[in-house]
């Protein structure tokens, strides 16, 4: 009888200690978030009663489809080594933009509701290009830091969505632009998943499967050898914060549709966001090292985290209080994983 019950309590150590050196072997393989993912969802499911339904879980993925749009373009800057906190003004600047356009196609062109909703995306898409690419500008060829830089377009920008706008939210838009981006589905599904879908693989093949992709991870991973090796880190800089300003700007047009206004005040929140969605995914401050994928789980897990707080009647200061304490435990993580791996190697 004895030996039985040894035996059975060596089988359950046993299977405990296998079951911790997998959970182990996958932090280090993944970092913190398979973690986090996993303690947001049995948290918020027993605090909230309603989280695990299938209109949540849909109502998520489009609360986060925002965040994973402007996670991607942050993401090419920080594999560079460096990062962008002017998402949050080109979001606003896009919006205002795009609202003002439409307000003068709707009345000048006198076209159809899509001809208004494009010539109005297409403005807002070349505002974000262009401050994406005054940030690339400066970084790359005039070799101002990226804190530097970005911080001076945030301010310019966030100058710029509130004098064009007057400060107040600029209305007026096309009924079909907001009932089709901001709240339409197809097949059952909103159209802004769908364009973050579409945005994802296109990033994925972007930064897994081509040569800029490569690019990007050898000049975030040291500058200088990229440079003795031919590469054209300049360029690889410029369109990293050119890109991010695009997809910024594209996330701006989505949330315009949602609001049915071109707001100035939009975005304040995407620049901490967007980081730290990037740095849970596991993606490196310093450069050269991270994976789509991870980012898009990365920001669906802020959005996981918000939604769950929402419903358990979290105060919205405190979220940011949150949002904050993930990405400091997020960077003590990988920072303990990097450790580890460097001395393993």
């Amino acid at each position: 009888m004895n030996h039985a019950v040894t035996s059975s309590q060596s089988r359950i150590q046993t299977a405990f200690e296998m079951l911790g050196r997998f959970a182990f072997r996958l932090f280090i393989r993944q970092g913190a978030l398979p973690y986090l993912l996993v303690l947001a969802v049995i948290t918020f499911t027993v605090v909230a009663d309603n989280f695990l339904t299938a209109d949540n879980i849909f109502n998520i993925l489009r609360q986060s489809s925002f965040l994973v749009i402007v996670a991607l373009g942050q993401m090419l800057t920080l594999l560079t080594g460096g990062f962008d906190l002017s998402v949050g003004a080109v979001i606003a600047v896009a919006s205002v933009a795009a609202a003002l356009a439409m307000q003068w196609a709707g009345a000048s062109l006198a076209e159809s509701a899509l001809v208004v909703i494009v010539v109005g995306s297409l403005v807002a898409m070349i505002a974000g290009l262009s401050i994406g690419a005054v940030n690339g500008i400066g970084v790359s060829v005039f070799g101002v830091s990226p804190f530097i830089m970005t911080m001076g377009t945030a301010s310019i920008g966030a100058g710029l969505a509130l004098y064009m706008s007057g400060g107040s939210p600029v209305y007026g838009l096309p009924m079909e632009f907001s009932d089709t981006l901001g709240f339409g589905r197809l097949a059952g599904v909103s159209y802004p998943v769908l364009i973050m879908a579409f945005a994802a693989i296109v990033m994925f093949i972007v930064v897994h499967s081509t040569r800029f992709g490569r690019y990007l991870f050898a000049t975030g991973g040291n500058i200088k050898a990229a440079q003795l090796s031919g590469i054209g880190t300049k360029r690889s800089l410029f369109f990293a914060y050119a890109l991010c300003g695009l997809m910024a700007a594209i996330a701006g047009i989505l949330l315009t549709a949602r609001l049915d206004s071109g707001d100035p005040n939009i975005g304040q929140a995407f620049p901490l966001e967007s980081i730290a969605a990037c740095v849970i995914a596991g993606v490196s401050l310093r450069g050269g090292i991270g994976r789509v994928e991870n980012v898009i789980m990365g920001a669906i897990l802020i959005g996981i985290f918000k939604n769950g707080m929402n419903l358990s009647g979290v105060d919205s200061y405190m979220q940011l209080v949150v949002i904050g304490i993930l990405l400091i435990t997020a960077v003590i993580a990988d920072q303990f994983r990097l450790k580890y791996i460097a001395r393993a190697a």
